[in-house]
């Protein structure tokens, strides 16, 4: 009777193990999505001038406290003009940004309007994956491969943590340090006026199917950050 149950044994053992192999990381994906926005505001200069009127840096203040521009936006300013005044013009602006601990890059553009600048706000929006996922079947596991909650938390944590988000999309170039953000942050805390955080908004964080407040696509929506 043992030789004839033999034959019986290998087929089942090998099917259970044609299951687990069945079985793919495609199906448990622990990877972070990414969803971005972009949206243009213009400032207006003085004909060959980098002085920034009192008028313009009203609206930077209004974009500011209104939410359209959060330190954690990619910001890049093009601005017209001859290199070396388009440089100042963007200076100026940035300056008024890094009010805000807001860091802004300079771009150079050929198509911005006469004695105007152009600010490009990028606002990136970061899906969670499903966590814990254990969809895998552990119970007849014969491959020695990773489960499906494998790298999870890994993936949720650096989604939680990244300060911009945009940074899992793409680098920034390197355009030099500016240690005034830095700088600013350890003088409030040495005197004891450190910044409380702003008042509860639409979080930019979401596990499963939310998106953040992100609006219209850009080149980097529905971007992957392979972990």
């Amino acid at each position: 009777m043992q030789f004839r149950l033999f034959p019986f044994a290998i087929p089942l053992v090998l099917g259970l193990a044609a299951c687990a192999a069945e079985y793919s990381k495609s199906e448990a994906p622990d990877q972070l999505r990414v969803d971005g926005a972009e949206s243009r505001r213009e400032l207006a200069f003085a004909a060959g001038s980098a002085y920034l009127p009192p008028g313009e840096i009203r609206k930077i203040n209004q974009w500011v406290l209104g939410g359209s521009i959060r330190p954690a936006d990619r910001v890049q300013i093009a601005a017209a003009g001859p290199p070396s005044l388009a440089e100042r013009r963007a200076a100026a602006i940035s300056s008024e940004l890094l009010r805000y601990g807001i860091v802004a890059t300079t771009l150079l553009a050929d198509i911005v309007p006469a004695n105007r600048a152009i600010v490009s706000i990028g606002r990136y929006a970061v899906t969670l994956p499903e966590c814990p996922n254990w969809s895998q079947s552990l119970n007849y596991e014969f491959t020695n491969a990773l489960t499906s909650n494998y790298g999870c938390a890994n993936a949720s944590n650096l989604g939680l943590m990244v300060a911009s988000p945009a940074d899992l999309v793409s680098g920034r170039p390197f355009a030099g340090i500016d240690g005034m953000p830095a700088a600013s942050a350890v003088q409030r805390y040495l005197t004891d006026k450190v910044k409380q955080p702003p008042a509860p908004t639409a979080s930019p964080f979401a596990a499963g199917g939310g998106g953040g407040d992100a609006g219209g696509a850009t080149g980097g929506a529905g971007a992957t950050a392979a972990q």
